[in-house]
């Protein structure tokens, strides 16, 4: 009776055994599948028929409460396969040392590339700010023709802090502009021409695992590009006040640059920023080599504005007596308007 007993046991231990190994490489081969896939066919989406632009200030008298974002077919965003990490550059040094990675980095970032002379236009010139945020109006490249021409979309990505006044003043000289940010006090409304969006713009998938009512209103840069129904953006201001490595980083490995005309940055220098780990050499490293994959994506720095009245701290020490922050101007010279 016993070894009945253990008979039957046994066989159902292996055959249970065998329904495991069978759903274990079904799920392996399915997920290859689906990655194969993905590698493949990264993004095909099907453009809109036409780009959609909220209403006007008269028509929402100042307010975008019920406006939503339309619901579109994906645009494709001309990008390549995706890639998984950026291409780390050689150390500056034999050996890593926080010094020579400075030195290297703070030369790289106060040594233009390209000029640009052509002046400003009058609206532009009124607010005494717009200093450390400058555009690169010169005709030399594609991107001035948009926005001379007034049709023109400008994206800007913040967390709070100062006030609008280069969203306003482009918003004034013709442009669309949309301002994305989780502080804001109401989903969608209107201020001197510039929409306002709450929501924040991650480098991260929002969690799956987390209830919708405890998740952020965050989404990242190409999904809210394929929200919007918008194919490119002519200027894309990034203060995310120490986000902005991680956020820079998304946008070159999935490819969003190739559909920006203009990329005006400011970098944080006094820590490493949110989710860049790694000993002092390594961060500096990490952020260099994140700045010359602007340069393989074809954007030259037109300008570099020191912050006079921020801290001198790099990485929490006293190096080279640079700000702890800077404003970065880079220029897409193969960017193609469509």
């Amino acid at each position: 009776m016993l070894k009945e007993r253990l008979t039957l046991l046994l066989r159902a231990c292996l055959l249970l055994s065998v329904l495991y190994v069978c759903a274990h490489v079904y799920v392996e081969l399915n997920g290859y599948g689906v990655r194969s896939w993905g590698r493949v066919n990264p993004v095909a989406h099907r453009p809109p028929q036409h780009d959609s632009k909220p209403p006007s200030s008269s028509e929402s008298s100042g307010r975008w409460r019920d406006w939503k974002a339309p619901s579109r077919p994906h645009v494709k965003q001309n990008r390549e396969s995706l890639r998984w990490k950026i291409e780390l550059e050689p150390w500056a040094s034999e050996s890593p040392n926080l010094e020579a990675e400075a030195f290297r980095f703070i030369n790289y970032i106060t040594t233009l590339q390209v000029s640009c002379e052509t002046p400003k236009p009058k609206v532009l010139q009124t607010e005494e700010a717009l200093e450390s945020w400058v555009l690169c109006l010169d005709d030399r490249f594609s991107v001035t023709q948009r926005l001379s021409s007034r049709h023109c979309r400008v994206y800007s990505l913040r967390l709070g802090g100062e006030d609008l006044l280069l969203e306003k003043a482009v918003a004034v000289a013709g442009c669309e502009v949309h301002c994305f940010d989780p502080s804001i006090g109401e989903s969608h409304l209107q201020d001197s021409g510039v929409w306002l969006h709450r929501l924040s713009v991650d480098w991260r998938e929002p969690n799956p695992a987390l209830p919708e009512h405890r998740q952020r209103s965050s989404r990242k840069m190409a999904a809210i590009l394929n929200d919007f129904g918008h194919r490119q953006v002519d200027v894309l201001k990034i203060d995310m006040e120490s986000a902005e490595w991680k956020i820079l980083e998304n946008l070159v490995l999935e490819g969003v640059l190739r559909s920006v005309g203009l990329l005006l940055l400011e970098v944080h220098l006094h820590w490493a920023g949110f989710e860049v780990g790694g000993d002092e050499p390594t961060v500096v490293r990490y952020w260099f080599s994140l700045l010359r994959e602007l340069e393989r994506a074809h954007f030259s720095l037109y300008h570099s504005y020191s912050h006079p009245d921020k801290p001198r701290l790099f990485l929490q020490k006293n190096l080279l007596n640079t700000s702890s922050t800077y404003v970065l101007g880079w220029v897409n010279t193969h960017y193609s308007p469509q």
